[in-house]
């Protein structure tokens, strides 16, 4: 996380679903920054975030009828409300690895996130990058969220096999 903040010096966030929610894990900020709505241990919508859309795609599908049956609220006038249009962007995210979020929970704000995944290869967080609308470069962010992101989901990976009495890393002497 602290690498992608480096190289972009904007908002990088680490969240999980709990629930039918996203809930903010870990978040890097700096001065020049966009101010944004998260913080660590607060909780927003899945819908209308990078981060949530990533976990939403990647949860059972009835949690998305859930949310739907229940009613998507608008955030802002570019929140995706309708369950057709949602299920395309999931569906997309599903298969590039990269969502996009464009002033979807507030105005003057984009992100880029991507999946982290654990050792059995399940969806386990979400990482983004979050600036602002005028000024952020999404198309070019994308690849650099989910490099990162399949790297934290390698370590994960390796630090199981660890754990576990495997050491990746291990090669016997000749």
């Amino acid at each position: 996380m602290q690498d992608l903040y480096e190289a972009t010096h904007e908002n990088v966030h680490l969240a999980v679903r709990e629930g039918d929610e996203v809930l903010y894990v870990e978040k890097i900020t700096g001065r020049r920054s966009v101010p944004i709505r998260s913080h660590e241990a607060r909780r927003l919508p899945l819908h209308a975030t990078g981060v949530g859309k990533v976990l939403l795609a990647h949860s059972p599908a009835e949690l998305l009828q859930e949310l739907v049956d229940r009613g998507l609220p608008r955030y802002t006038p570019h929140t995706i409300v309708t369950p057709g249009q949602l299920g395309r962007a999931l569906a997309e995210i599903r298969r590039s690895g990269i969502s996009y979020s464009y002033e979807e929970l507030t105005l003057g704000t984009v992100s880029v996130a991507s999946a982290v995944r654990d050792a059995d290869d399940a969806v386990v967080a979400a990482l983004s990058i979050v600036g602002r609308s005028t000024r952020t470069d999404l198309n070019r962010l994308g690849p650099a969220v989910r490099t990162a992101a399949l790297g934290i989901s390698r370590e994960n990976r390796e630090r199981t096999l660890r754990l576990s009495g495997h050491d990746p890393g291990f090669r016997p002497p000749p």
